[in-house]
């Protein structure tokens, strides 16, 4: 059975696994020890922590195989972005050059640096191991998320982003950073993005342009890839876009990868998912397919099983007694559920 919990601190040797085959581009989850213990300790830490409204937290879940102990994808939320980091964002805009008088009016596309999204709260680190990307396993990592977000919305922010991994080949290498690297960096791409995964922020505001960048002096291959999403991505994205995010022209400073939002309330699976009372039977072989998560924060876990009955009548959500022994409930409990 797949089980989603927090991660834990003997997690680390899975963690840095999965860190090393997401490869570049993949910056929430950077191949460095130090870094990757901190976000151990800092997920747990979030985990343990009483709080009211969102603050610095991330919560980091790890998907385990209980068959066989082993971690075979992770997903995050990060409750409130550009809190104690700045978080940078180029903002793809218009402007006008007109003269009456020469009967001219050109309306070009132009990025501006920003802030924007400083509060929001952020979805991220979805990764799952090749072996199990078939069936539900993918669907159930990006939409459990927000059952969480639903079941605890003190902790986090009434808008949610996602930043989509941008277009880069298989040697890390970027067609829009290529260009911001030949007149202002001296750097390439795959140090740029370990720079960014290890928290080191500081170069962005020291070397990147100050001022608005007409996309129309880009190269055309920088030009090309703004707003568009690595092939690998492709599936987060069209996951999420049928939860009702959408683009709204801001981009990653380093490979214009899109990041979408969508108001919390407003998400399919938030608004799709019930609260229900457990009814524990011996064993179900009929029923329909549900991710399913109890109400605990520590002690979080959610599954997802195609033999699931639920009764929306009587708010009643039958289980199998392996599938209640994951989750840790018992009869009466009350669990939130979606239909996948």
């Amino acid at each position: 059975m797949l089980v989603l919990r927090p991660i834990l601190n003997s997690d680390f040797d899975a963690l840095k696994q999965v860190a090393i085959e997401s490869g570049h581009g993949f910056t929430s989850l950077p191949v460095c020890d130090d870094l990757l213990e901190d976000k151990i300790s800092r997920s747990v830490a979030s985990f343990e922590r009483d709080i009211t409204s969102p603050r610095d937290e991330g919560y980091l879940f790890v998907l385990e195989d209980t068959n066989t102990g082993e971690i075979v994808g992770t997903t995050a939320i990060e409750a409130a972005v550009g809190m104690s980091v700045p978080l940078y964002h180029y903002h793809l805009g218009k402007t006008v050059h007109h003269s009456r008088e020469l009967n001219v009016y050109n309306t070009v596309d132009i990025l501006t640096m920003c802030n924007d999204y400083t509060g929001c709260s952020e979805i991220c680190t979805l990764f799952l191991k090749e072996s199990h990307r078939s069936g539900f396993a993918g669907r159930f990592l990006s939409r459990i998320r927000f059952l969480f977000m639903a079941e605890h919305q003190e902790r986090f922010s009434d808008k949610i982003i996602a930043e989509m991994r941008g277009v880069s080949n298989n040697d890390g290498h970027s067609p829009f950073w290529q260009w911001l690297q030949e007149h202002f960096f001296s750097i390439d791409f795959p140090t740029a993005d370990h720079l960014i995964g290890t928290g080191n922020k500081v170069f962005i505001s020291e070397l990147m342009p100050k001022y608005p960048i007409y996309t129309a002096l880009l190269s055309d291959k920088a030009q090309a890839v703004i707003g568009e999403v690595h092939d690998k991505t492709k599936p987060a994205l069209r996951l999420l876009q049928k939860e009702g995010f959408e683009y709204r022209g801001y981009v990653d400073l380093f490979d214009a990868g899109p990041t979408v939002e969508a108001q919390l309330s407003n998400i399919k699976t938030v608004k799709e998912s019930y609260n229900a009372r457990v009814s524990i039977c011996d064993s179900l072989k009929d029923g329909q397919s549900y991710a399913i998560c109890n109400q605990h924060i520590k002690d979080f876990r959610a599954i997802f099983s195609e033999h699931v009955i639920f009764n929306e009548t009587e708010n009643v959500v039958q289980l199998s007694s392996d599938t209640a022994n994951a989750l840790k409930v018992q009869n009466n409990d009350i669990v939130r559920l979606v239909a996948l």
